[in-house]
């Protein structure tokens, strides 16, 4: 039997305050996304359940096993409150600029470190899916975050990382970004970036870096213009100013490790302007849908 789904819309404080006010109200809104389509116990398979000892849980009428809702999620075995980590989400995904995790520590009175482990979980489930590629005209930069060293120019980037960006121009002016951190401006560098979220009959303009060069195999409409110091490519460079006073302004300095997650919340909320009121749906289902991804290094 399906569930009835819930879905929280808008970016209201108040409103979802009044939509969530304890644990059991969030237990609620995991479980009428996880069971949306119907139940089938992990052990047996089997379809049929009764209520469970926990808020919102199931138990298998067969086998007895008995799943909490957040069971095999992002939320499972959650240092806090299932509220607080919801009102996490919900300022992560609605705030324009979002929040550092020393903002959330002093604002929901918790450690820093597990804002910071949890904020990672968050920004996983904000990937992109690489489900929908951009298309029409397309414009490819990279450029480095880390601030500039002695001696290292041009594409040398010393500790500095390396960064490739993919702009969708639209009629209205832009449309979605994706971007990933690459080792070096090699084509071999680029080709993955390029499978995952451009299409292969978008019109693709970089400049003239030769590591581009092969890639007009697999992209036959890549053209290569001058830079002219960014002049032809004015959009990239607005968005790449914009995304590294994102990270110097809200979290002043980010590991090498941790800096995919940052890109990756920085364009789950970009891609997304024009939606705002559906990000914190979207990001809860994300949460419920993915297994839960451990920390293999400790913050810093």
């Amino acid at each position: 039997m399906e569930s009835k789904r819930i879905k929280f819309v808008g970016v209201n404080s108040i409103k979802f305050n009044r939509q969530f006010k304890d644990d059991e109200s969030c237990y609620e809104y995991i479980a009428s996304i996880k069971w949306e389509t119907g139940y089938k116990c992990k052990k047996c398979s089997y379809d049929k359940y009764c209520k469970g000892k926990r808020p919102f849980s199931r138990r298998c009428v067969k086998c007895s096993y008995d799943e909490s809702a957040t069971a095999g999620t992002m939320f499972d075995k959650c240092k806090f409150p299932l509220l607080i980590a919801f009102h996490i989400a919900f300022k992560i995904s609605t705030k324009k600029k979002g929040m550092s995790s020393l903002e959330l520590s002093k604002e929901f009175e918790l450690r820093q470190k597990t804002c910071w482990e949890f904020k990672w979980k968050i920004q996983q489930a904000m990937q992109s899916s690489k489900q929908y590629k951009l298309v029409g005209e397309v414009h490819v930069d990279e450029f480095f975050i880390g601030g500039p060293e002695e001696e290292k120019q041009g594409r040398s980037k010393g500790k500095k990382r390396l960064v490739v960006l993919a702009l969708e121009k639209a009629k209205d002016g832009v449309g979605r970004a994706y971007a990933q951190i690459i080792e070096d401006a090699s084509a071999d560098a680029f080709r993955p970036f390029f499978k995952s979220y451009i299409d292969k009959e978008a019109s693709v303009i970089t400049d003239e870096w030769n590591g581009y060069i092969p890639l007009k195999n697999e992209y036959p409409k890549l053209k290569q213009v001058p830079s002219k110091e960014g002049d032809n490519f004015p959009d990239l460079h607005i968005h790449i100013m914009n995304l590294k006073g994102w990270i110097r302004g809200i979290h002043h300095h980010c590991s090498k490790e941790r800096l995919q997650g940052y890109l990756d919340e920085y364009h789950f909320r970009y891609n997304r302007r024009n939606t705002m009121s559906s990000l914190f749906d979207i990001l809860i289902k994300r949460m419920v849908d993915y297994e839960p991804k451990r920390l293999k290094k400790p913050a810093t």
